[in-house]
């Protein structure tokens, strides 16, 4: 089913725990530091004043203190950040088409379709099929990222609050939309969501508020419809890898909260008030709708967007991509549901200049069997994040999508059983990509720099192919424009 793999938290925060992306639709990563270009997380400040940074931290080619050199192999010790050369020779359609001709006529591949463009200029450089819609896997969450940081507040914080209930005694968990609240103790950061609230934060402070409290009830009205998407399969939800939709959780709905591949919980928003009533010495009290003058006992906040988008890019976490899809949702008129956080999705897309045609979407995770995308819609949406200042207006609000971007070899979904053939290792610390996998299902999109120092959008859809096999060739696919002197 879905893609998985070793957690990473974003520098400069510790090596996080491994998870994997399974064949299902998609798995998360793991964390071992990178090195040249990649791997940058934007602080909570303005986004337009940290936009130099976030290039010269991407090693862009036209970041204005992009570093010069060659970069060692990824090291789980150090990250050492070499930047392009900003004067390398512009690529070519032929080329590109020279490198790539041997790896995309591997059978291994299934029906290929895919997309490569040079962002400086926009050029599109290779185009196979790249207008087909085909199934997309976990490079949907490219989609539901760039809707967010287009439509919402890039510093945008997720509450979860108690408030007072409608009886003496009792107070309700309401649902805000954050899935990182950690049942981690107070002191000890998740590895998983860096910055995430403790619920034991939230718990202290209605230990303080309200002495005595009786019963814990749970407002989940927040988010509508149904809890797993059209074309999710019965053993998605719940799984090591989703679990149906709820405006609060813990943890993401997992068991234990440092492993990415935990086993989620059915039912997480009752089981989390369940779990507060038992530290406040209460009994649960099933759902409520709480009062919308009710007293605030207790609040806690998520981490900034731009975080939550990045972990759940490297993690490919498809809880957090549903909860951010429903953001977009209620910010654009829809109701935070599967439908409603597609159809928004689409809406802000195209809203800001992006050609939808082709695209279906029944969630914003990638789990589902039904969702279609064409290969030319990542790569339009990964070059305006990757483009120079100025030259795309959506650039300055899409570059923290990179900072999720998995690294070959060096962390995410990217990290453990990725371009780890003699063929593709070449790769490993150069390929920044988001991957997707479901059964028949391989995806990959991103971007790498060749060997004159040009960055290389790109996008490889494989459907039809085994896991492992097509896995594999789509990243000797990636490779190859790494090994791309391509002018």
């Amino acid at each position: 089913r879905p893609d998985q793999q070793p957690p990473s938290a974003p520098p400069p925060a510790a090596e996080a725990p491994p998870a994997e992306e399974p064949p299902k639709k998609k798995r998360k990563g793991k964390l071992i530091a990178l090195v040249v270009v990649v791997l940058l997380v934007l602080a909570g400040g303005g986004v337009a004043a940290a936009m130099p940074k976030v290039s010269n931290r991407l090693g862009l080619p036209w970041a204005p203190n992009a570093p010069k050199g060659d970069s060692p192999e990824p090291s789980a010790a150090t990250r050492q950040l070499a930047g392009p050369d900003n004067t390398g020779k512009a690529p070519t359609a032929n080329g590109v088409k020279s490198v790539l001709a041997p790896a995309a006529g591997n059978g291994a591949l299934g029906q290929l379709t895919g997309s490569v463009i040079d962002p400086v200029t926009g050029t599109v450089l290779w185009d196979h099929g790249s207008s087909t819609p085909v199934t997309p896997a976990s490079t949907t969450k490219v989609l539901t990222s760039a809707a967010a940081l287009l439509s919402l507040d890039h510093n945008l914080r997720l509450s979860t609050k108690i408030v007072q209930g409608a009886d003496p005694g009792t107070v309700v968990l309401v649902g805000g939309g954050d899935t990182t609240i950690t049942n981690l103790p107070l002191g000890t950061d998740s590895p998983l969501y860096p910055g995430s609230a403790h619920v034991d934060d939230l718990v202290a402070q209605v230990k303080k508020a309200a002495p005595g409290v009786k019963k814990v009830q749970v407002d989940l009205s927040l988010f509508k419809g149904a809890t797993t998407a059209p074309g999710w399969e019965a053993g998605d939800a719940p799984s090591t890898y989703a679990t149906q939709m709820s405006p609060v959780m813990a943890d993401g709905g997992r068991l234990s909260p440092k492993d990415n591949n935990s086993q989620r919980t059915a039912n997480a928003g009752s089981a989390l008030a369940s779990s507060i009533a038992s530290k406040l010495g209460a009994s649960p009290g099933g759902q409520a709708t709480a009062a919308k003058d009710a007293k605030v006992l207790g609040e806690v906040k998520s981490a900034p967007l731009t975080e939550l988008v990045s972990d759940l890019m490297v993690l490919s976490d498809d809880v957090l991509a549903e909860a951010i899809a429903r953001q977009v949702a209620l910010a654009n008129g829809e109701e935070a549901s599967y439908a409603g956080g597609a159809k928004a999705t689409l809406k802000v897309l195209k809203d800001h200049g992006f050609d939808v045609s082709g695209v279906e979407l029944s969630d914003g995770s990638g789990i589902s069997s039904l969702n279609r995308i064409p290969a030319r819609v990542l790569t339009q949406l990964l070059a305006a994040a990757a483009a120079p200042e100025g030259k795309n207006p959506g650039t300055g609000k899409l570059r923290p999508v990179l900072a999720g971007l998995p690294v070959a070899g060096g962390s995410g979904t990217l990290a453990d059983k990725r371009f780890d053939t003699p063929a593709s290792q070449a790769g490993r610390g150069w390929v920044r990509a988001k991957t997707g996998t479901l059964t028949g299902v391989n995806t990959l999109a991103g971007l790498v720099l060749d060997q004159d120092g040009r960055v290389l959008v790109f996008a490889f859809m494989s459907n039809g192919s085994d896991t492992d096999p097509g896995r594999d060739a789509i990243d000797v696919l990636a490779t190859s424009l790494r090994k791309c002197g391509c002018a």
